[in-house]
């Protein structure tokens, strides 16, 4: 598995489908202009950390249970079938809910830490990718959260760049037609963790038979 990849095609369903964020995003830059949306953007950086490392730790604590490790990646696949489900369900966005002025940061901040999908995301999904990375190297788990957060934070920033003057484009059959393609690498990549979800557990069944 390319861990960089893996993190490349999350970081980018993570960032053009819509979501409180990314309707946040827009809206703001529509009012407020890009900075306001960058603003926004950048919250990820400030509010996964501590959702990220509570996750590192609570999978490092079963970094060594095959079994465990098995369960968690089947219920990380379960999670990615359902968000490429949702994805598929993808509508045009709407940014005529009202938007208080300024705070943009804190707000994005408040709409980030109200989100289910970041825990949802980085206890069965993202940490244990990022200790198979680290299983291999440091450098392949950086690249992992690297790529990702480039691609979430960079992908919204563009977002908000093009808002103003392609604000038509968030609603056209193209946007959605690209997002819902999402939703088929997102059952693909589902496969593959279910995969070695799978190995991890007939691994632990014939060590424990053998050990009989």
């Amino acid at each position: 598995m390319s861990f960089i990849l893996a993190g490349l095609m999350l970081g980018f369903y993570a960032g053009f489908v819509p979501g409180p964020t990314l309707t946040l995003v827009l809206s703001e830059t529509l009012r407020h202009g890009t900075r306001a949306g960058f603003q926004i953007a950048l919250s990820p950086l400030i509010t996964d950390i501590p959702i990220v490392v509570v996750a590192l730790l609570l999978v490092g604590q079963l970094s060594k249970m095959d079994f465990a490790l098995g369960l968690i990646s089947l219920l990380g696949a379960g999670v990615l079938l359902w968000m490429g489900y949702e994805t598929l369900r993808t509508e045009a966005l709407d940014l005529t809910k009202p938007a208080k002025a300024g705070a943009s940061l804190k707000k994005g901040m408040i709409a980030n830490w109200l989100n289910p999908h970041p825990y949802l995301f980085w206890l069965p999904v993202g940490a244990p990718l990022v200790y198979r990375a680290a299983h291999y190297s440091w450098w392949a788990a950086l690249g992992f959260l690297v790529a990702f957060y480039t691609l979430l934070v960079g992908s919204k920033m563009v977002l908000a760049l093009i808002t103003g003057r392609f604000r038509h484009f968030l609603s056209s059959s193209l946007y959605l037609y690209m997002i819902r393609s999402l939703g088929v690498l997102l059952w693909l990549f589902a496969v593959l963790m279910a995969w070695e979800g799978w190995y991890l557990l007939e691994l632990n069944g014939q060590l424990y038979f053998s050990s009989l």
